[in-house]
């Protein structure tokens, strides 16, 4: 079996990857909220407990879970030369530049001797009393508090969804759209290049480095032929058309055609899978808000090499998705039966935003009670989660999870 095999967003999930939410969430703070991305600061016992009954939903239903935290410490695990490697790197991507406070940080993370805490630790963040140093004669420390945050925590990595996205049986490795949420990348990069379940055997369609940014969030498999990805407050459309690129001169994808949605580019509508997502062979959630302002194009292989064909599909959703699946019927199931108040309600708490772990079976937030009933109504098994704490950064059971292998 591939390490890497999604070409579907609904046949029988086998594995998934997950982030346990971690002491990350306690260095946010309201005056940093906006720089890290959050609404609200979730109170981390609760969403652990939370985030282990999503886990144990998975497992009862047959599927695998792996968490990033423990491929990123066997990775750690390969050669000390490889850890070394990750900590300069890691101390870089935090903005840590002068050489004095590079070898403190460095000589800190040393002193962590299990690459587990380790990577725990890298996750969590530092602040400035952690470090051991001669606080007499440094101006900075001089005029900052204790509590300063020299290295800021990465409190949005249990949406594992976006940091890489899987395709076919490859990857993009996404640059993020925010500089906080770049930094979240540097574990996918270690995975695939040096984790043994993975070194040299996942092709990548796309890369951190690259120049235009693009998320997880925004890519959904509709098939093995055709992949939609959102042009969205977070993936430009430059970032679209490199993949497409990329995925076409790529002799082992088959994938034909990439459909780009443009959706509104708001805090709401952040992601396309916050709008938008598969949950049977022709059900689809669908935010209400999108239906009369949805423009999609069709981005195929140009005439020339790493040249694309692009044109605007003048049609309702439901008849491209029709067309693009080859299928007679598609049913959009508007969140919460499109009733203004309760969809504006239930959106903003991802009631679009389901995991499908196989054909008609989804994971959803019970808090999106309205949506749910009308879920169950239309002949899908809901399986509902608590969601009190870790629906407050604005993710839901898909944006929680990363496939690995799908059937």
């Amino acid at each position: 079996m591939e390490p890497i095999h999604v070409n579907s967003e609904i046949k029988p999930l086998k594995k998934v990857m997950l982030h346990r939410p971690g002491r990350e969430l306690l260095n946010l703070t309201p005056d940093t909220l906006d720089q890290l991305l959050f609404d609200d600061i979730p109170f981390l016992q609760v969403a652990v407990k939370e985030h282990d009954a999503f886990a144990k939903i998975l497992r009862e239903n047959g599927v695998e879970v792996v968490y990033l935290e423990d491929l990123m410490a066997q990775t750690l695990d390969q050669s000390p030369q490889i850890r070394d490697q990750f900590l300069q790197q890691y101390i870089m991507e935090a903005g840590i530049h002068t050489p004095k406070w590079k070898k403190l940080v460095l000589d800190h993370l040393n002193k962590i001797k299990d690459n587990k805490e380790l990577v725990l630790k890298t996750m969590e963040g530092i602040q400035l009393k952690e470090i051991e140093h001669d606080r007499t004669n440094s101006l900075v420390d001089m005029v900052s508090e204790e509590n300063k945050m020299i290295v800021d925590p990465m409190p949005n990595l249990y949406f594992t969804r976006d940091p890489f996205a899987t395709i076919g049986n490859g990857v993009s490795l996404n640059r993020m759209y925010s500089v906080t949420r770049n930094r979240e990348t540097i574990y996918g990069e270690y995975i695939f290049n040096y984790h043994p379940e993975y070194k040299g055997k996942v092709e990548k369609y796309f890369d951190r480095y690259d120049a235009f940014h693009i998320e997880g969030g925004d890519i959904l498999n509709l098939s093995e032929s055709v992949l939609a990805v959102g042009i969205s407050q977070r993936t430009s459309p430059d970032a679209i058309e490199g993949l497409a690129k990329n995925i076409f001169q790529n002799p082992n994808t088959k994938i034909k055609t990439v459909l780009a949605f443009n959706i509104p580019n708001t805090r709401a509508f952040m992601h396309l899978d916050t709008v938008f997502t598969q949950i049977d062979y022709d059900k689809f959630t669908v935010h209400p808000g999108i239906l009369g302002t949805l423009q999609v194009f069709e981005i195929t292989q140009g005439d020339t090499q790493y040249s694309v064909k692009i044109k605007e599909i003048k049609a309702s959703l439901d008849h491209i998705l029709e067309k693009y699946l080859g299928i007679p019927k598609v049913t959009l199931i508007q969140c919460a039966g499109g009733d203004r108040i309760a969809s504006e309600r239930e959106q903003w708490n991802d009631g679009s935003n389901t995991l499908c772990i196989a054909p008609g079976v989804i994971v959803v937030y019970e808090r999106n009670d309205v949506t749910n009933e009308l879920l169950r109504k239309h002949g899908l098994k809901v399986l509902e989660m608590p969601s009190s704490e870790l629906s407050r950064g604005r993710g839901g059971p898909r944006c929680m999870s990363m496939p690995l292998v799908r059937e």
